[in-house]
């Protein structure tokens, strides 16, 4: 065993006690946490809008300060990206990152000194959890690879300005530093099937022992690992002993990945994001993610289906129930108030405080009135998959197919490629069809009524997603494709392609 191997086993135990004392009291926790927030940012002029020095409870929190999106909050985070000091959080932000999705193109989410260290510590936590859980570090003496976007900064108004795993990359651990891969040439190449190429040439020779990204872009390098060596990947690296992922539901690629690796390994899922690191996976086989709730962020969950509402309530931590869905809304010492992040989750734990991510709040198919969501899309195909065992899905989306013709009823299409399509289409289309009906009443409803149609299921040709990615410019890194959509945008891209 290594020195970093070894040395890593007292300090995850260290780690998992400091844990432990916030986890006694989570409640009381984020209250402070708040207060905390609240002192710093009076003095801010969102602080001096809002009337924070009047603010005493989480009540008049919800009250002075409304739940807004990117859009909603541009007006100070332009202040912010045009250099003005004390928009939102004392000072100017280290960083702004840069993502794309929003109706108004890019959104820069400040990164600000007080907040780097949830960014950096949430992930650095998430291993030495697995290590104090599994006793297992030997990982730490091998090569480390995080599939990701080019940490090439450029500068906004004299700001720091990247993708979030760009920045990241800025602070990665000097005693992992020699550990990652790729070198910082191959990282800051743009174009990703050029990078991926360049990726495979210098890890092919080194003992990998993690590898971490989103999962089809994993699964793209796994792919090319195969066809350059004609091997599956753990055979290639036989000290490959652990996957770390996030941004997507796993379930779906679980197969086709882990039969590309030929054998298991063990996986970590994290809920990383540009507004914050939120969660991670702390127990080895239990799906649901330790919320952070001491690490700088202040949570509230609006019930998924009021948030269309005017006015919606926001739920305290003290307020939230198991098995329902929650659109998240947070405040940072990031400088963000009342932020609406995109993201729904659902509780499986109380005490500690476990989620699991099940979709996106605007990402829903309700085209006939039936609010579809990620979760119960994702849920079903998994089912549908183990019930036709030869099926390996690639990627997938589901649009709506709206009928000009009042005697053709219009219908959900299910858009899939697959590395292993099933033996019998019709059997899987039903399979996927009755599985959603039992998830979705509404759905359900519309069904019996003639409204709906059976869906359609369109299998796409290999490579249709990657291509639609292509075209779009967000092939690879952190991009992902929508599972459901209100329109025919992704599904009329994907068919031209």
């Amino acid at each position: 065993m290594g020195l970093k191997s070894t040395l890593s086993r007292p300090l995850a135990a260290f780690v998992a006690r400091q844990y432990r004392q916030w986890q006694q009291d989570p409640i009381g926790t984020q209250q402070r946490l708040l207060q905390a927030l609240l002192a710093q940012g009076q003095r801010t002029a969102f602080g001096r809008d809002h009337h924070f020095a009047g603010i005493r409870t989480a009540q008049d929190f919800a009250w002075q300060v409304p739940a807004r999106d990117y859009e909603a909050l541009s007006p100070y985070f332009n202040r912010v990206k045009a250099g003005e000091p004390d928009v939102l959080w004392p000072g100017k932000p280290l960083y702004l990152a840069k993502t794309s999705g929003t109706t108004s193109g890019a959104k820069y989410i400040p990164i600000t000194k007080d907040s780097i260290p949830n960014h950096i510590n949430g992930a650095r936590d998430a291993l030495l959890h697995y290590v104090h859980a599994t006793g297992k570090s030997r990982f730490l003496d091998g090569k480390l690879i995080f599939l990701s976007g080019s940490p090439e900064l450029e500068t906004v108004a004299g700001i720091h300005t990247g993708r979030l795993s760009g920045i990241a990359n800025h602070h990665v651990p000097a005693y992992l530093r020699r550990n990652q891969l790729p070198s910082y040439q191959t990282n800051i190449i743009e174009d990703w099937e050029t990078k991926l190429d360049r990726i495979v040439d210098e890890t092919l020779p080194q003992p990998m022992s993690l590898i971490s990204g989103i999962p089809p872009w994993v699964q793209m390098y796994f792919d090319r690992i195969v066809a350059r060596t004609g091997r599956p990947v753990g055979e290639v690296f036989p000290g490959f002993d652990l996957f770390v992922y996030g941004g997507v539901n796993f379930e779906p690629y679980r197969k086709k990945l882990f039969e590309t690796i030929g054998r298991p390994v063990d996986s970590i899922e994290l809920f990383p994001a540009s507004e914050g690191f939120l969660a991670f996976q702390d127990e080895p086989g239990n799906p649901g993610m330790l919320l952070l709730l001491n690490a700088g962020i202040y949570f509230e969950f609006i019930p998924a289906e009021r948030f269309f509402e005017k006015n919606p309530p926001r739920l305290t931590l003290a307020e939230v129930e198991l098995d329902k869905n929650y659109a998240l809304v947070l405040s940072s010492n990031a400088g963000l108030w009342g932020y609406s992040i995109g993201d729904t989750v659902r509780f499986t734990q109380k005490y500690p405080f476990r989620v699991v991510v099940t979709g996106r709040i605007k990402h829903f198919l309700s085209a006939f009135g039936e609010h579809v969501i990620g979760e119960e899309v994702e849920q079903t195909l998994r089912e549908a998959m183990q019930q036709h065992p030869e099926v390996e899905v690639v990627e997938f989306t589901v649009a709506p197919r709206v009928s000009d013709d009042p005697a053709v009823p219009s219908r959900h299409e299910w858009l899939i490629e697959f590395a292993h399509p099933p033996h019998d289409a019709a059997a899987f289309a039903a399979a996927l069809e009755a599985g959603l009906r039992r998830r979705n009443v509404y759905y359900d409803d519309l069904l019996r009524g003639n409204i709906l149609a059976p869906l359609q299921l369109t299998p796409l040709p290999a490579g249709a997603f990657q291509r639609y990615m292509k075209s779009l410019g967000k092939l690879g890194g952190q991009n992902k494709v929508p599972r459901l959509s209100n329109d025919r945008g992704v599904a009329e891209g994907l068919l031209v392609g």
